[in-house]
C-alpha cells in the first residue's frame, strides 16, 4: 500500500468510526447501505424484492438438514452483524439475498459493468488462474463459498475437478444446495462442506487448489491467518492458494466520500484489519512462495501463490 494512499484512508476510517461508535447513527448507515443497494440493483433490472421474497417463500427444510453441521460452534468473530442484517450471516434472508446483492455491488466495477458486473469480476479472476497455473487441478475447495456462486463459476472453469465449497453459514449452504438441483446435468457437482475455513476437517494434502474469493475482508487478522494455515495443510506439494478480494492499494477506497465511506464500513466490521493487514507476508510465512499481486479490476487484486 502506497504511504498516501495509506494515510488517506486511515484518516478517514478513523472519522467514520467514530460516527459509527454512536449506535443509532451505525443503524442509519446500514439501512442507508441496504437501501442503496436495493435501488442499484433495480436500475440495473435484477428484481431484488422479487427475487428475494421468492426465495424466502420456499419450504428450505430439506436443503437446511443436508448443509447443517448442527454441533459446530460459531466463532466469535462471526456472530455478529454483517452487511446491514443484524442476524449478519446467520439466516433467511441474508441467505436469500446475496445474488442479488453481488449483482448490485459489482454492477460499477466498471462504467459499463451493469448486470453483468458481477460475472466479469468472476472471469477476471479465472484468467489470471488460468495464465498462471500450469497443470489443471483436480481437486479444489472453495473457502467462504456463500451461496455457491464462486464455487459454480470455478467448477465451470474447472469441470473435470472434484470441488467442496466450505462456508460457516447453513443458511448459505442451503440456497447453495438448491442451486446445485439446476445442475445435475453438470458431469461434476460440488459437495457442500458446514465448517469454519481455518478448521475444515478436510484431509491434509488432499487438494491442488484453494480459492477464497472475496473472503478476507471479512475476517480479523487472526482468523486470516488461521485461514491461510489451514489452506496451506490441506494443498499437496506444488498446489495453488488463490485469494481475489478488495485492493488495499486502489485509489478508489483513499478518494471514496466519507458518506460512502460510512456505508461501506457500517456493512463491513473488519475492513481496517484488512486494509492493514499484510497478507502477502503472511501467506509466505505459512509455508508458500511468494504471492505473485494481479490487479484484476480497478479495485480488485489476486493473489497466487504455490506451496512451496
Amino acid at each position: 500500500m502506497t504511504a498516501s494512499v495509506d494515510s488517506t484512508f486511515r484518516f478517514s476510517s478513523r472519522l467514520v468510526n467514530g460516527i459509527l461508535a454512536i449506535k443509532p447513527l451505525a443503524n442509519l448507515a446500514k439501512h442507508q447501505a441496504r437501501q442503496m443497494m436495493i435501488k442499484r440493483a433495480e436500475a440495473i433490472g435484477v428484481q431484488w424484492t422479487q427475487e428475494a421474497a421468492a426465495l424466502r417463500a420456499r419450504d428450505w427444510t430439506a436443503e437446511f438438514n443436508q448443509v447443517n453441521n448442527p454441533s459446530l460452534t460459531y466463532p466469535d468473530y462471526y456472530v455478529r452483524s454483517f452487511h446491514a442484517y443484524e442476524e449478519g450471516n446467520l439466516g433467511w434472508e441474508p441467505a436469500t439475498e446475496v445474488e442479488v446483492a453481488a449483482y448490485a455491488v459489482h454492477a460499477r466495477i466498471w462504467p459499463d459493468g451493469g448486470a453483468e458486473g458481477d460475472a466479469r469480476l468472476r472471469k477476471s479472476y479465472h484468467d489470471i488462474l488460468k495464465g498462471q497455473i500450469a497443470r489443471a487441478p483436480q481437486d479444489m475447495v472453495d473457502l467462504g463459498c456463500s451461496v455457491g456462486m464462486s464455487t459454480f463459476a470455478l467448477q465451470a472453469l474447472y469441470p473435470e475437478a472434484k470441488i467442496t465449497g466450505v462456508d460457516l453459514s447453513p443458511y448459505f449452504l442451503a440456497v447453495a444446495q438448491y442451486r446445485s438441483q439446476w445442475r445435475s446435468e453438470d458431469k461434476t457437482i460440488a459437495t457442500w462442506l458446514h465448517a469454519p475455513a481455518e478448521s475444515t476437517g478436510l484431509p491434509s494434502a488432499s487438494v491442488d487448489l484453494v480459492s477464497a474469493c472475496l473472503l478476507f475482508h471479512e475476517l480479523p487478522q487472526t482468523a486470516a491467518v488461521q485461514i491461510i494455515q489451514e489452506a496451506r495443510r490441506l494443498l499437496r506439494p506444488g498446489g495453488y492458494l488463490a485469494l481475489m478480494d478488495m485492493n488495499p492499494q486502489s485509489d478508489i477506497y483513499a478518494q471514496m466520500p466519507p458518506y460512502i465511506l460510512t456505508l461501506l464500513k457500517s456493512t463491513e466490521p473488519y475492513l481496517d484489519d484488512y486494509f492493514s493487514f499484510d497478507l502477502e507476508r503472511a501467506i509466505a510465512q505459512a509455508g508458500f512462495s511468494e504471492p505473485t499481486l494481479t490487479c484484476n479490476t480497478p479495485r480488485h487484486r489476486v493473489l497466487l501463490a504455490k506451496v512451496k
